[in-house]
């Protein structure tokens, strides 16, 4: 798909948490459809310079930057680089984040648990977002990525699930503020996909079994998977599209 249609050819993209899962999957779809790709990481070197590599395989100029977008430093850091390698922004893509597989009850959850998610999932979005919209040219494009436990919740994970809802809500706004630039502001909301990140709950004696029997289509998704839809709504394909949520769950929670 993103080799085909949607051509990103001249465009500028940058991509948070890519150096794994749905974030390198989704720099890749972004290099090979025509992007430059400029992402950042936190802690996996390694990963992030194969990354590296592999964009500039596709033919594509790549750069990254290690930092935590949880604090100011961190995101001016990635836009430090952003000014330095690109100049402006026209794709954003903001799907750094944490998801611990231990399941955590509210009366037992403590105040460092709680601002580490907000502070991982929700202030780490805002610091960058801000930052790709003060670069980002006239029909930009912003995504940001969500989860089903946004829309549903998820007990033992209330925490996570309050900041991905926080995230609809912040595209939502998003949507109707930039759309004078036309910009478009869309979230993508994965169910359960089979990263590096859901391997310790997935591996759980009889979990992967269980979850595959709650979706419709009878596996679990790949980064793949995800990166797909997002690609496509950076794309022209989408260009009137905002303020939406792109479920990508395999049916397994019907959000209308």
């Amino acid at each position: 798909m993103a080799e085909g249609v949607i051509d990103l050819k001249g465009k500028r993209a940058i991509v948070t948490g890519a150096s794994r899962g749905i974030g390198r999957a989704t720099a890749l779809m972004l290099a090979r459809a025509g992007a430059d790709v400029g992402f950042a990481y936190h802690t996996r070197d390694e990963d992030a310079e194969t990354v590296v590599a592999e964009i500039q395989q596709a033919g594509r100029q790549a750069w990254s930057v290690g930092s935590d977008l949880g604090v100011r430093q961190g995101a001016d850091q990635l836009f430090a680089a952003c000014d330095d390698n690109f100049g402006w922004v026209d794709i954003f893509v903001a799907n750094a984040g944490i998801w611990p597989p231990e399941h955590v009850a509210l009366v037992d959850m403590t105040d460092e648990t709680w601002t580490e998610m907000m502070r991982a999932n929700l202030d780490s979005v805002f610091y960058t977002v801000r930052g790709a919209a003060r670069r980002m040219a006239d029909g930009g494009r912003i995504v940001i990525v969500s989860s089903t436990a946004g829309q549903r919740g998820e007990a033992g994970h209330s925490h996570y699930a309050a900041t991905k809802g926080a995230v609809i809500a912040f595209v939502k706004s998003l949507a109707v503020e930039l759309a004078s630039r036309d910009i478009t502001v869309n979230a993508v909301a994965p169910g359960w996909i089979d990263t590096e990140m859901a391997a310790p709950a997935l591996a759980e004696e009889g979990m992967r079994d269980q979850v595959v029997a709650e979706i419709p289509l009878g596996r679990i998704g790949s980064a793949d998977d995800v990166a797909g839809p997002i690609v496509f709504l950076c794309s022209k394909l989408a260009r009137h599209i905002t303020g939406e949520v792109l479920n990508v769950n395999g049916g397994s929670v019907l959000c209308g």
